[in-house]
């Protein structure tokens, strides 16, 4: 299964993916300074590719931008290891302690680290406006930090092109393709 994976990785689609206009959105609320937190559950990294900070993200499921040994901890770049593949390495495995090394992302029946729900769910609790952008806000436990942020008096913001589990609770729902709506959110 991992050799597998390894193989699939060298051809995904995120390693071409660009950033849309929603991504570059947010980086003009960040810079304008109306943006404090962003807490996302995409892996592909390409908030940060859009010019996001890093000290601003969290990236709650991680991220394929990295890979991570599952028994000490070491990461690398994801491009160093797709180039062991390259060079043949059928599974390639930690230079440090011979462990398995996988994306550093969450896999399903792992836990979330809790030094990224801490972070997000305290600026759920400070934030004056919450906004969740392309979210169904149905996988907890990041779906609870729009009822955390209302509990706190933060207004609530709803931004997706569907609805959500919370729309019944939000300030303001705006329907619509991300890329389209959210630049024009951002205006002053």
């Amino acid at each position: 299964v991992r050799r597998r994976a390894w193989r699939r990785r060298l051809d995904n689609p995120a390693w071409s993916a660009e950033p849309n206009a929603g991504h570059r959105a947010l980086v003009d609320l960040e810079r304008s300074g109306r943006l404090h937190l962003l807490v996302t559950q995409n892996i592909d990294g390409l908030h940060q590719l859009a010019g996001s900070s890093d000290h601003l993200g969290v990236e709650m499921h991680g991220t394929n931008r990295t890979a991570r040994c599952v028994a000490c901890g070491w990461t690398a770049p994801m491009g160093d290891l797709l180039e062991r593949v390259r060079a043949g390495e059928v599974d390639p495995d930690c230079p440090r302690c011979g462990g398995i090394v996988k994306s550093d992302t969450v896999y399903f029946g792992e836990s979330l680290r809790p030094a990224r729900l801490e972070r997000a769910f305290e600026a759920a609790r400070t934030a004056q406006v919450l906004l969740a952008v392309g979210t169904t806000l149905a996988v907890t436990p990041v779906a609870r930090l729009a009822p955390v942020a209302g509990e706190s008096g933060a207004g609530r913001v709803i931004v997706n092109g569907s609805a959500t589990e919370y729309d019944w609770l939000a300030d303001a729902v705006v329907r619509g393709s991300i890329s389209d709506v959210l630049p024009r959110l951002g205006g002053d």
